[in-house]
């Protein structure tokens, strides 16, 4: 208890003589600062080439924190300024994406716009809404109906040639029987021979030509296109080219694009005559004269 209370009695006025020492010294450092006078300044200017220099080795850790952090703000900046081009990046594709299939929509109506018709001929241009997919049944679905004047059995186009018939018709959409299902038949010409055939749907690309006239006639590569024939379709619409098939039947390669269909041109083609009563396509019936009467002569 007593070494305790010795050695508070000698540090105690040592640590208020240092104190005080210290104050006196920072006051000395502050009025030696502030005076302004020549002297003053040579003196200042004398201590700051003395001893400042030899103080950068204190300075090197404040000064390399002091980069640290800069470089830190500049990470900082550099990881915000790569979110954002990453955000802008991604619209980027998206706009490219749309900008692809806005350029595919445009080239497809393009193809449609290009295709020569007989200009009596108007038509009616609607959208692939769905495919069937069926391996026994091969038909789309249009984004037009009823309401915009569509009537069961008109052709049905692609930008290239003909894809189809309407078969079936609802208020706001129809379904197009294609050339490839099993329940399609057409009659065609063969070009330039002039043959007729029909054309079988067998839900292959490739459908065979069927009651050909002349088969010595006809050559790979000749043009196949609608005959008219029965009121079914209008005639010379563009149907393919003759192809001979590996089971050594000739066959048409179809010129439309079906990995494709996304746009379909329904023709709007001249209703065909309705028969109603079968007995008005015979001659009528040549009632006999009576012969006229021979008056008497006197003779």
């Amino acid at each position: 208890m007593a070494k305790e209370q010795n050695s508070e009695d000698y540090f105690g006025p040592i640590r208020r003589l240092l104190v005080g020492l210290l104050v006196f010294a920072l006051l000395g450092i502050f009025l030696v600062w502030r005076i302004d006078s020549p002297r003053v300044e040579r003196f200042r200017a004398a201590v700051i080439d003395r001893f400042v220099p030899s103080f950068d080795w204190v300075m090197t850790p404040v000064t390399g924190i002091a980069n640290l952090v800069d470089d830190f703000q500049s990470y900082q900046q550099l990881s915000a300024q790569n979110g954002d081009l990453r955000r802008e990046l991604q619209q980027m594709k998206a706009w490219k994406e749309a900008a692809l299939q806005l350029e595919q929509e445009n080239a497809k109506l393009l193809d449609l716009n290009n295709v020569r018709l007989d200009p009596q001929f108007t038509y009616v241009t609607g959208v692939v809404l769905t495919d069937s997919g069926s391996p026994f049944r091969q038909s789309v679905l249009l984004n037009v109906g009823a309401r915009d004047g569509i009537i069961d059995g008109w052709p049905a186009m692609d930008g290239i040639g003909l894809v189809g018939r309407i078969s079936g018709v609802g208020e706001r959409t129809s379904r197009v029987i294609l050339l490839t299902d099993t329940s399609s038949r057409i009659p065609v010409t063969i070009q330039p021979s002039g043959q007729k055939a029909i054309l079988t749907g067998d839900n292959t690309l490739n459908p065979p030509i069927e009651f050909l006239e002349n088969a010595d006639l006809v050559r790979p590569g000749d043009r196949v296109v609608s005959s008219g024939d029965g009121g079914v379709f209008p005639a010379d619409l563009l149907v393919g080219q003759v192809a001979l098939g590996v089971d050594r039947r000739l066959r048409v390669r179809l010129s439309a694009d079906y990995g494709r269909l996304e746009f379909l041109r329904v023709l709007r083609a001249r209703p065909h005559e309705v028969i109603l009563d079968p007995g008005g396509l015979l001659a009528p019936d040549i009632l006999p004269q009576p012969a006229p009467e021979v008056e008497p002569t006197d003779g």
